[in-house]
């Protein structure tokens, strides 16, 4: 196998880790057992580390002091931080097809006697406690002895955040009645520009295409790296990460989830090639 392959396969696997723990946490009520979770996480690190070619020598105070990009290593961060930037939103597009979504059928077996609406507020509570949880966890990572890469720490966070959010996007969408079309990929890329816009599918302005320079490609950017930023305060000193990260993790979870309710609420079964009229409003931030 060439070096090449060998490093597509070790992105795969990063992914397909990340999209298997935001299933787990996402679907079970039940208390998580942390160390079960840490394992978890670090096995996505390892994973960020091994693909991405991040070095696990690296001073996480060091690092951390580059990617704000001050002193000498000014220029170093921005190509750091390009570089992270890049690897996430490969990973990103490879992990929504791998994500096992519930239809509304499942949902409402799994749920029954609740309305749509119950089991919508179900699903984003369930997510933002998943979502707190993965920031809890990596805020525990700063109180070890020894720690993965710091550009690999923020990458498994994000990615296992990320994977939540988009499950949670989907399915909120099969919770009301408007899923996606397409096959899988179609679909996976609905829901991540769903998420990027904030945005029910039918209404996500600026279209689809997911190539370089396009409004989509844009936005899943600048989402991943405000994402990439509140990761990173999940490792503050001691535990005050761990606090730091939960808090943000959950209210941001239910702030989205609140987001593409609304538009379900009021576009309920329009599809996206059936808009018509003046132009939609921009991405919410």
């Amino acid at each position: 196998m060439s070096s090449s392959e060998s490093r597509n396969v070790q992105e795969a696997e990063a992914a397909r880790r990340a999209a298997e723990v935001a299933v787990e946490l996402s679907e079970t009520d039940r208390p998580e057992d942390r160390r079960r979770l840490v394992a978890a996480l670090n096995g996505v690190a390892r994973s960020a580390g091994r693909g991405a070619g991040w070095s696990a020598g690296i001073a996480r105070r060091g690092a951390g002091t580059a990617w704000r990009g001050a002193g000498r290593g000014a220029g170093s961060a921005r190509r750091g931080a390009a570089s992270l930037l890049n690897w996430l939103t490969a990973q990103v597009v490879a992990m929504g097809p791998r994500l096992k979504i519930r239809d509304q059928a499942t949902l409402r077996a799994q749920f029954p006697g609740r309305t749509d609406e119950e089991i919508a507020e179900l699903l984003i509570d369930r997510a933002a406690r998943a979502a707190a949880t993965v920031g809890g966890a990596t805020g525990a990572w700063a109180a070890l002895p020894t720690l993965p890469a710091f550009p690999a720490e923020v990458a498994a966070e994000t990615l296992a955040v990320v994977g939540i959010e988009l499950k949670l996007v989907a399915e909120l969408h099969e919770a009301y009645g408007a899923p996606a079309t397409g096959n899988v990929a179609d679909r996976g890329r609905a829901y991540l520009a769903a998420w990027a816009h904030r945005r029910g599918v039918s209404v996500i302005p600026g279209g689809l295409m997911l190539v370089a320079g396009s409004p989509l490609a844009r936005q899943l950017r600048r989402r991943l790296a405000a994402r990439v930023r509140r990761s990173t305060f999940s490792l503050g000193p001691l535990f005050t990460g761990a606090v730091a990260g939960a808090v943000l993790n959950r209210g941001e979870v239910k702030r989205l989830g609140r987001d593409i309710v609304n538009d379900l609420r009021r576009y309920p079964v329009v599809r996206a090639e059936r808009v018509s009229g003046p132009p939609l409003p921009g991405p919410r931030d």
